[in-house]
């Protein structure tokens, strides 16, 4: 059996079901988003800030934020893995993209929860 150093242990299996719960959760979200559209006589900025300050939508915002960031890893992991073959820069463009995700969910945190 081949080894991947870049694997981190991870299966296929794992993978595809990560992507498709979190396509899931990322569809659910965008349906929300839409009813609420959808369902309010009117938007404006106290309507949308009521909205997005209810614990459930801070929530469902973190959840399909960490979803995407999810989804991004597993299809640039792919990507990486596929069309760069020197492992060294593999794992330090590897390392890039944890960095970059890492802070969008640091980032989206701070903004959700934030004032």
């Amino acid at each position: 059996m081949v080894n991947n150093v870049s694997a981190l242990g991870r299966n296929g299996v794992h993978d595809w079901l990560l992507v498709r719960a979190s396509a899931i959760i990322i569809t659910l979200y965008i349906l929300y988003i839409l009813g609420f559209v959808v369902m309010a006589q009117e938007i404006n900025f106290e309507v949308w800030h009521d909205f997005f300050s209810s614990s459930i939508t801070k929530v469902f915002t973190l959840l399909t934020l960490l979803s995407i960031l999810i989804h991004a890893w597993i299809g640039l992991w792919q990507v990486l893995t596929d069309y760069v073959k020197p492992v060294a820069v593999r794992l330090v463009l590897q390392l890039a993209v944890v960095v970059v995700l890492v802070v969008y969910l640091l980032y989206g945190t701070i903004v959700v929860w934030g004032a």
